[in-house]
């Protein structure tokens, strides 16, 4: 039975309870007196009689107000709800005390070590976890949480380690042992990609960079304008993720954010495609993706690659928001915001008649430009981490490391396909790894490459003579075009007229190329 005594705060009076209950020889199995202005009493069940005899005599104390019978004492509901949380929770969880010992452990953690309860308390947790002393850490001066990978029956988890510390009378604290709660590499990518697929918008972008960064706060500003917004950076940087991020976090996004690959699509059908078909004026055969995304945002991936047609028709859309599907004669107003994305340099094919340049000037109004992996090194470590976890969980594997050597290989490598080279490498990794241990250099297989003179076949064959020749027709066919005449050319590489004017012809390099 528990018994409530509502009563005043004052010395002696816990001391005068117990007195009574003794007269009555009545034991007493439990007592609760934290609560402020309550006693809390639990004992063997009194005949209704005792009850009787008891109940007034406690009343008569002095500064007690009220005797009652309860359910529970406040105790004990804390420890069964402490109790149910533990036995509820799917992750293995243990408590230790100050020489390192199991003090308490849930129903996960015994499963997990295949043992019954007895056989693991009070014993000594590095029987069944290697890989951190707790110990040591317990006997640091200044003892702080905890996250580290250990190994449990030889698999891998990812250790949480909380101190537990006591409050002592002056209100400092006194360390009492340590919670700790495992994770396994599964666990830890289902609620990666919990939480993943809760957020959006520029959450979605890991930035440690100062570059990345404030590429981001730029972002978030332009987010929120209607102006059409050009994307630029080399292949694999994520252009696409950025403008749906940008479309995200704007007044648009909960309309559709509609992708077109103008690089995909064949010339015969590109039209239709965007724009919708109609068998004669006013007989709508297919709506386009344009009109589908009338309210949201459309993002031309490669604009570069657009038909000089297709270039007419976005400049008036653009223009004046409207458009006439294939076959019609109906003009269709639409509202959308355009954001296009090139890794070519726009403004050097307008000035080689490739692209519209007043198109150009359309697209252009904002405009961010993707720094290279080589350019934000401070983020390459992090971004491997991300894709080891993703792809660990992805494929069943067990969670590793990247070793020490590893992680300097990868800030010194040049990236040149840039953060989707980068992923492709981590999940190439994890996936043909047949051992466990840390990620090394070797396991990404990466190909040799150097800033300005791209991948080196390392089982090149030929002379110095010929590798020569061939970066030298490489070289002038990159600038060749910004500096069409001999003179221009020789000026630039600081050699004589003739000796240009024999190099490109030696290569094939000329007027009639492109």
């Amino acid at each position: 039975m528990r018994l409530q005594v509502s009563c005043e705060d004052r010395i002696g009076l816990a001391r005068e309870i117990l007195e009574v209950l003794e007269k009555q020889n009545i034991n007493i199995n439990a007592i609760d007196a934290g609560s402020a202005g309550y006693v809390f009493l639990q004992i063997p069940a009194p005949s209704f009689e005792e009850l009787q005899i008891l109940m007034p005599m406690i009343r008569k104390i002095p500064g007690v107000t009220d005797v009652k019978t309860v359910p529970f004492m406040p105790s004990e509901r804390e420890h069964y709800a402490m109790e149910a949380l533990l036995r509820t929770l799917p992750d293995p969880i243990f408590a230790i005390d100050l020489k390192g010992r199991i003090s308490m452990a849930n129903d996960s953690i015994l499963s997990l070590l295949g043992l019954p309860r007895e056989q693991v308390m009070e014993e000594p947790v590095s029987n069944w976890i290697q890989g951190f002393s707790f110990l040591r850490w317990l006997g640091l001066d200044e003892v702080l949480p905890q996250a580290t990978r250990v190994s449990v029956q030889g698999n891998q988890y990812l250790a949480e380690i909380l101190p537990i510390d006591l409050p002592d009378e002056e209100g400092t604290s006194i360390l009492a042992g340590a919670m700790v709660l495992l994770k396994s590499p599964a666990r830890v990518g289902k609620q990666f990609n919990a939480l993943r697929d809760q957020i959006s918008g520029f959450d979605t972008l890991l930035a440690e960079s100062d570059k990345m960064r404030a590429l981001l706060a730029e972002a978030r500003r332009m987010a929120q304008l209607e102006a059409p917004l050009l994307v630029t950076g080399e292949t694999g940087t994520g252009k696409e993720l950025l403008a749906r991020a940008c479309h995200e976090a704007s007044l648009r996004q909960d309309k559709s954010f509609v992708v077109i690959n103008c690089a995909s699509l064949p010339d015969s059908v590109a039209e239709s495609e965007l724009f919708g078909l109609c068998k004669s004026p006013g007989e709508v055969v297919k709506r386009g993706v344009i009109e589908q995304a009338d309210g949201g945002t459309v993002f031309l991936d490669e604009v570069a690659d657009m038909s000089p047609q297709l270039q007419v028709k976005l400049l008036r859309l653009i223009q004046d928001g409207c458009f006439r599907r294939v076959g019609d004669d109906t003009e269709i107003r639409v509202d959308l915001r355009v954001i296009c994305a090139s890794q070519r340099d726009l403004s050097e094919l307008c000035q080689r008649g490739d692209f519209r340049e007043d198109l150009y000037y359309r697209i252009n109004v904002l405009n961010l430009h993707l720094p290279p992996l080589r350019e934000r090194k401070a983020d390459i470590v992090p971004l491997a981490e991300l894709f080891l976890e993703h792809y660990s969980q992805q494929l069943a594997s067990p969670l590793r490391q990247l070793s020490a050597e590893c992680r300097e290989f990868m800030k010194n490598y040049a990236w040149p396909g840039n953060v989707r080279q980068l992923k492709n490498a981590i999940f190439r990794a994890v996936s043909m790894a047949d051992e466990r241990g840390d990620l090394t250099p070797e396991q990404l297989r990466l190909p040799s490459w150097t800033e300005g003179f791209g991948y080196f076949d390392q089982e090149f064959e030929g002379t110095l003579d010929e590798a020569v020749k061939q970066f030298e027709a490489s070289l002038l066919r990159r600038l060749y075009p910004a500096y069409p005449s001999t003179r221009q050319l020789a000026r630039k590489l600081g050699v004589s007229h003739t000796a240009i004017a024999n190099k490109l012809r030696e290569h094939g390099i000329g007027k009639t190329r492109k």
